[in-house]
């Protein structure tokens, strides 16, 4: 096995575009994309909760 050259990608990409089709790629791109995205979010919400445990503690002490 010789090493990965640029003209065996572009074999292997258009054998995967004539095996799945443009339209299932793009769809399974949208759904790989949504996954990511919603990692990232989850991943940012883990960092916040002890500062809006904060910012909730000041608006309730501020309505009474």
């Amino acid at each position: 096995m010789g090493e990965i050259s640029i003209t065996k990608l572009l074999v292997v990409g258009v054998l995967i575009v004539l095996l799945f089709g443009t339209k299932k790629l793009r769809t399974l791109g949208g759904d790989l994309g949504a996954a990511i995205k919603g990692f990232k979010k989850a991943m940012n919400d883990d960092e916040k909760p002890a500062a809006n445990n904060e910012a909730s503690a000041e608006r309730l002490s501020h309505k009474e």
